[in-house]
C-alpha cells in the first residue's frame, strides 16, 4: 500500500516557496506521492474554504516534477466538467511525459453550483458530462492517428490520438461518496477514491456494493485508493464516530493497517483542516507531523513484507 500526502495549494500561507519545500519533504521523508485539489472561479461559496491565491493543480504538478524525480503526481481531485476533456488529456498526457510517466489523474464532477456558473458550465449536467468526458479522454489516450468521439454533451472528430508514458494510459482515480460514483469508478476508472470514510463504513457499505456493481457490470472491481484526513493528538480520541487518520499515532496506524488490510493500493493524507486559514502558515508542524506518520508508513511496509 502506498502513501501519499494531499498538498496545500491554496490559503493565504501558500507560495511558490512553500510548495517546493512541501515537494521536496514529501519526497524526502519517503512517500510515495503528491496530490492536489482543484478549482478555477473562486467564488462566494468557494472563497471561504479555498480562498486566493490558489494554484492550478497541473500547472503546480508540473513546477513540481522538475522539482522532485521518485513520488507520484496527481490531483485529488480535477473537476472534469470545468475543462474540456481535450485540453485535459492534453495536460494530463503532457504532464506523464514530462515526469517519466509519474501522473495520476483522479477526477470527480464537483458540487460549487456558482463556480460552474462562474464558468458557463451546467451544473445539473455534471455527472453525463463528467461520464463523457472520461470516455473521451480514454479515448484520446488510447487511439492510434486520429480521434473521433460522438456523445450527447461532448463531440469532436479527427483528433490526433495524445501520447502518454504509461500503458495503457495514466491511472484514473474516480472521487466521490455515493452510488453514482461509485458506478462511474466501475465503468471508467482504475480505482475509486471515497474521501473520509470510515474503515467501518467501507468494508460494510461501500465495498460489497463496488464488488456488486462489478459484478453486475461484468467489470473489473477497481482499486480501493481512500483520501483521509490526518490529525496527530497526544491523547486517544474516543468518539465512535472518530475518522480515520485522526487520533495518537497508534490509532492513525491501526487505521493505515485496517485500510490495508481491506486491500487499500494508495492512501492520500490530507493535513490540512479547514476551515482554519492561519494553519496554512503552520508548515513546520505540519512537517512534524508528516515526519512523525511517515514512521508508521515504514513500520507498515515492514509488516507487508514479514
Amino acid at each position: 500500500m502506498k502513501i501519499g500526502i494531499n498538498l496545500l495549494n491554496f490559503g493565504p500561507g501558500v507560495s511558490p516557496d512553500s510548495i517546493g519545500r512541501w515537494g521536496q519533504v514529501v519526497e524526502g521523508l519517503g512517500y510515495h506521492g503528491i496530490f492536489i485539489s482543484d478549482h478555477v472561479a473562486i467564488t462566494p461559496t468557494v472563497a471561504p474554504r479555498y480562498p486566493e491565491p490558489y494554484f492550478d493543480p497541473l500547472m503546480t504538478l508540473a513546477w513540481l516534477a522538475g522539482q522532485t524525480s521518485r513520488v507520484d503526481l496527481g490531483t485529488t481531485i480535477i473537476v472534469l466538467p470545468y475543462r474540456h476533456p481535450i485540453l485535459l488529456a492534453r495536460e494530463v498526457a503532457n504532464l506523464d511525459r514530462l515526469s517519466g510517466g509519474r501522473a495520476i489523474l483522479g477526477v470527480g464532477i464537483g458540487h460549487a453550483a456558482d463556480e460552474f456558473a462562474a464558468l458557463g458550465v451546467p451544473h445539473h449536467r455534471r455527472g453525463a458530462w463528467s461520464d463523457e468526458a472520461i470516455e473521451a479522454i480514454r479515448a484520446l489516450w488510447n487511439g492510434d492517428g486520429e480521434v473521433t468521439y460522438r456523445g450527447k454533451f461532448i463531440d469532436f472528430e479527427h483528433v490526433s490520438a495524445i501520447a502518454t508514458s504509461h500503458q495503457p494510459h495514466p491511472p484514473i482515480w474516480v472521487g466521490g461518496n455515493s452510488d453514482s460514483a461509485l458506478r462511474r469508478a466501475v465503468r471508467f476508472g482504475s480505482a475509486w477514491h471515497p474521501i473520509n470514510q470510515s474503515v467501518a463504513t467501507l468494508r460494510e457499505r461501500w465495498l460489497p456494493a463496488l464488488r456488486a456493481e462489478a459484478i453486475r457490470t461484468d467489470m473489473p472491481v477497481p482499486a480501493l485508493v481512500p483520501r483521509v484526513r490526518m490529525q496527530v493528538t497526544a491523547e486517544p480520541l474516543t468518539a465512535p464516530d472518530r475518522a480515520p487518520g485522526t487520533g495518537t499515532l497508534e490509532q492513525i496506524h491501526e487505521d493505515l493497517r485496517g485500510l490495508q488490510d481491506l486491500g487499500a493500493t494508495y492512501v492520500v493524507l490530507d493535513w490540512y483542516n479547514a476551515p482554519d486559514l492561519e494553519a496554512t502558515r503552520a508548515h513546520d508542524h505540519a512537517f512534524a507531523m508528516l515526519g512523525l506518520i511517515a514512521e508508521q508508513v515504514v513500520d507498515l511496509e515492514h509488516e507487508q513484507v514479514r
